[in-house]
């Protein structure tokens, strides 16, 4: 029995298998369209022999035709629909894609099942059953963190009943180890507390941590000696790019405009209850007491640097942010977190195709930060947060590939919130050095060989017999 385990390569099979490598689970392509860039062609190719997997690919890339065409692969293998799962307001632009590349694709309805590509949002998801379709694809997948622990055990668990699966997103901070390990969960693949325990090991040594309960603001860091074997796990269910480069295309068409990010201070009319004058905020209380305190003083602001442009967003984060901005500039559209999904694409619609001379919009990062195509504008106002992916992701709707003219970001914070616009400044810089980083060791890793080599080993007789 021993000797037979070594014999048939039993042994080779098992060792492999500890790594949890991505295997190939998918078929060969039978739909590949000319309209493809050459990078995007290698990325639909991989993703659909995989079968299972993920593409961090940064703004304005082509994810979405690769989703519809890697979804059109699906259909066409399994002949049963697959299911497009978008963030609030993209199912809309998601169809307008589909149409204007001829492939079918409809808004999905639980009453009508159509073999063909089939467009929802997530927060839809409850309605539909994981057995109709052989393929679903999560855009803008990294939103799958946001979402309460129910919510993304419901997406998860209904991913896991459909053989062919795909996660597009901008491109993964390679810091946030929770969405490399959402990612890989949602995949069949290692789940989030499996990787952990695998390659990360945790400093702080908590005793919570101890008691074998772990929470996410444990400091968790990529063990030294489990590091490349970390990215060639990666590696082996995913690829990642910021351009076309960073896989070995070239990058014809992929350069960015510049970027010109304004600051503009703004002093608080009157300062805090029972201070004579403003001091710098220290700590989270302090940050929200004169964020609110001030929001007449910055909308006005926003307003007037809008003002200068005829085509505008006005980022905000409370209500009361959006009515002032509002009832300061009547003719511009507000949309809120209660408004109507239609509402919502209503206007997102006008914003990009309304033949208004003048186009303002009012909403928050959380309903149209993530996936929207608002290259046709190239001026945007923000009001600052410690939340580096939301102002990433906020000003990735303008620039982005396919953007034409250099994009205005201007940043209006106030006297005591300084600290806020620090961190962002010095989470944008570890962002894009840390991702250099992961291009870096997954590139790397895909030319990793195996060192496990096979030796023939001498039993002792006394085992054989």
């Amino acid at each position: 029995m021993t000797n037979q385990f070594y014999a048939n390569g039993k042994l080779d099979n098992f060792l492999e298998n500890k790594f949890d490598m991505g295997s190939n689970n998918g078929f060969e392509p039978l739909f590949m369209p000319d309209y493809l860039k050459d990078f995007q062609s290698y990325l639909v190719d991989y993703s659909v022999r995989k079968g299972r997997a993920a593409l961090f690919t940064d703004c304005g890339t082509g994810k979405t035709i690769m989703e519809l065409v890697w979804a059109d692969n699906v259909v066409r293998k399994t002949n049963k629909p697959v299911l497009i799962l978008t963030p609030l307001a993209v199912s809309g632009q998601t169809l307008d894609e589909a149409k204007k590349f001829d492939i079918e694709a409809y808004r999905a309805d639980v009453s009508k099942t159509p073999t063909a590509i089939q467009v929802t949002n997530y927060e839809k998801l409850h309605y539909f059953t994981p057995t109709d379709y052989g393929g679903v694809v999560c855009d803008e997948s990294s939103i799958l963190k946001n979402f309460n622990g129910t919510r993304k055990g419901q997406i998860t668990e209904f991913m896991r009943q459909i053989p062919y699966r795909l996660l597009g997103t901008a491109t993964a901070a390679p810091n946030d180890w929770e969405e490399l390990g959402t990612s890989s969960e949602a995949l069949g693949y290692y789940g989030y507390m499996d990787m952990l325990s695998k390659f990360f090991t945790n400093k702080q040594k908590s005793a919570s941590l101890m008691r074998g309960r772990f929470h996410r603001q444990d400091k968790w860091i990529l063990r030294e000696y489990a590091r490349e074997n970390f990215w060639r796990w990666v590696a082996s269910w995913s690829r990642a790019a910021r351009m076309p480069s960073d896989l070995g295309f070239d990058n014809d068409g992929f350069v960015l405009p510049s970027l010109i990010e304004n600051d503009t201070k703004i002093i608080a009319s009157r300062p805090a209850d029972g201070k004579l004058f403003d001091m710098h905020a220290t700590n989270f209380f302090e940050e929200r007491e004169v964020v609110r305190r001030t929001i007449k003083e910055r909308c006005e602001a926003a307003a007037e640097k809008i003002s200068q442009h005829k085509i505008s967003m006005a980022w905000c984060h409370l209500n009361d942010e959006a009515k002032m901005l509002k009832e300061i500039m009547p003719n511009a559209v507000e949309i809120s977190g209660s408004d109507s999904d239609d509402k919502k694409e209503e206007a997102a619609r006008w914003f990009v195709h309304g033949k208004d001379e003048r186009r303002v919009l009012i909403s928050k990062p959380k309903i149209f930060g993530f996936g929207m195509n608002f290259q046709h504008c190239n001026h945007m106002t923000y009001f600052p947060t410690n939340s580096y992916e939301q102002y990433y992701q906020s000003t990735r709707r303008f620039w982005r590939f396919g953007q034409v003219n250099e994009v205005t970001v201007d940043r209006i914070y106030t006297d005591g919130g300084e600290r806020m616009l620090n961190n962002l400044d010095r989470k944008a810089k570890a962002a894009d050095e840390m991702f250099t980083e992961l291009v870096r060791y997954m590139n790397d890793s895909l030319h990793m060989k195996n060192t496990y080599t096979k030796k023939e080993i001498q039993l002792p007789q006394w085992i054989l017999k």
